[in-house]
């Protein structure tokens, strides 16, 4: 199941940054995330560890993250490395500079268990998932916005 998009915000995009690391900017735009904080000491840069709650549709999930690429005001992107109610999960972020402000382009993937009952329910529910990542993201704009 794969959503993904693009939005123009206009925000610079050091404005914009900390609504996708700073764990209580991100629960104020991300209606799924019930709770977002570091493990560890290390709070930026790759290899910074990442425990998420989520409620998508289905039971709560709860994941750990790793990132794998962390470019300040720049680009953020995160895998799941252990966690419940899915095989794989992964969150891409780009911010570009653009002449409103800035581009915010986002991807998440996720792979569900049980083979092919798993892919079927994912293609069912892909439209469900674009649409709220959609909606999660134009609220983020709009919050940076004001």
């Amino acid at each position: 199941m794969k959503a993904q998009g693009s939005i123009v915000i206009n925000a610079k995009p050091e404005k914009v940054w900390p609504y996708l690391v700073e764990p209580e900017k991100v629960l104020l735009w991300s209606s799924t995330y019930k709770k977002f904080e570091y493990v560890g000491d290390q709070h930026s840069g790759v290899g910074t560890k990442i425990y998420i709650e989520e409620k998508a549709g289905g039971p709560l999930m709860k994941i750990n993250f790793e990132i794998n690429e962390w470019e300040d005001n720049k680009t953020l992107s995160m895998r799941m490395v252990s966690g419940t109610g899915v095989k794989s999960y992964k969150q891409n972020y780009l911010l570009e500079k653009v002449e409103q402000g800035c581009k915010l382009s986002f991807m998440e993937e996720v792979e569900l268990p049980m083979g092919f009952i798993g892919k079927f329910i994912g293609f069912l529910g892909e439209g469900m998932s674009n649409s709220t990542l959609k909606k999660n993201i134009q609220k983020l704009k709009t919050l940076v916005e004001t």
